[in-house]
């Protein structure tokens, strides 16, 4: 699996732009703040149709226009595919594969799978559960369209329960409507628990050997999934609950409210890891999730890595650039002097300068 192009128009801080990309490895440099994560982000929403920073599309078009266009051309299987995304300020994004209007999002998936690392990464394991969810959530949605859908509609019954609770308030008869979203928001919510902890259970196989080879066999990493609620228990959790949430306004139990904890030993990285540690355990992570896409999904995905070896001393850099000599790669910097110093290979160079992208040649 490649990205051998991708075209904008009118997205984040470019004009227009058309990039072609090596097989091998690309990079991306020039002081920060030019657009060089704008483009990864480009290619990674027009592959799962949403941007791993900004919360709302409207962030994702130049300002003073109303809808932006990424075109992205991947090779998956000895085959092209052209996905075509219209971004719009108001209305729900349009996407096209091969010039056809897809009416779901789901269709999409599956196409192009990224492994997105960045310095946000780093904090994974220290920041709160969301991040933790959110990576469980991400990399669930591109292996497996079924848990997507499944994700889609628990959020939608929460959010509709949600606001069923703080209606009570006003309207109690509305109550006896309560158990309606109870039952649907068990269903799928046990639906979640049991793929998030068969992805867990999978994930922590690989990342254990990987942690092992960084950490010279000196610490072995451990994942585990904390779930709110074990999934048989939901349903009586959530009825158990009622009283509570109408009083709070909102649902406090379910898989919205999980988290993942990572053990070196008996002690959690969440809370005791030295800064090294939590780096380890990231990169160990990333490097895990390659693993799994290559084993669920027969192809290799392509790598992004954001300015995150700044972020890396160079035993951790060393190994990252290692680890991914047969996939293709790119990776955003401020500067080549770390991949000079590295004798890293480099295929492609693009030097980036405020919404302009100019090739240079390689090393």
């Amino acid at each position: 699996m490649i990205v051998k192009s991708v075209a904008l128009k009118n997205f984040r801080n470019y004009d227009q732009l058309y990039l072609e990309f090596d097989r091998g490895t690309n990079i991306l440099y020039g002081d920060n703040a030019q657009g060089k994560t704008n483009v990864l982000e480009a290619v990674y929403v027009s592959g799962t149709t949403r941007s791993h920073r900004a919360s709302k599309d409207r962030e994702l078009i130049q300002f003073r226009q109303e809808e932006s266009h990424i075109r992205t051309i991947v090779e998956k299987g000895g085959l092209d595919y052209q996905i075509d995304m219209h971004v719009k300020k108001n209305r729900s994004k349009g996407i096209a594969i091969n010039k056809v209007p897809i009416k779901k999002a789901s269709e999409l998936f599956g196409i192009l799978n990224i492994v997105f690392f960045s310095p946000e990464d780093m904090n994974i394991i220290k920041n709160g559960p969301s991040e933790r969810r959110r990576f469980l959530d991400a990399e669930l949605c591109q292996l497996d369209k079924i848990y997507l859908y499944h994700l889609t509609k628990y959020n939608k019954i929460l959010n509709h329960r949600n606001k069923l609770l703080k209606d009570i308030r006003f309207r109690p008869e509305l109550r006896d409507t309560l158990s309606v979203w109870d039952i649907q928001l068990a269903e799928y919510g046990k639906k979640l628990i049991f793929a998030r902890k068969k992805f867990v259970d999978e994930l922590n196989e690989i990342v254990l050997r990987i942690h092992n080879d960084i950490s010279g066999n000196r610490e072995a990493l451990e994942l585990r999934y904390e779930p709110n609620v074990e999934g048989e228990q939901l349903e009586q959790e959530i009825l158990n609950s009622q009283e509570r949430d109408l009083k709070l306004g909102m649902t406090s139990v379910g898989p919205h409210r999980d988290d993942m904890c990572f053990l070196i030993g008996d002690i959690d990285m969440r809370k005791f890891g030295s800064q090294g540690q939590h780096r380890s355990c990231a990169l160990s992570l990333k490097l895990s999730e390659i693993e799994l896409v290559k084993k669920s999904m027969k192809e290799t995905p392509v790598l992004f890595l954001d300015d995150v070896l700044s972020e890396l001393d160079s035993k951790r850099q060393n190994f990252l650039l290692n680890s991914i000599h047969d996939i293709q790669t790119v990776i955003t910097c401020t500067g080549l002097d770390e991949f000079v110093r590295n004798r890293f290979e480099i295929n492609k160079i693009f030097r980036v300068v405020n919404g302009m992208v100019k090739p240079e040649n390689s090393f």
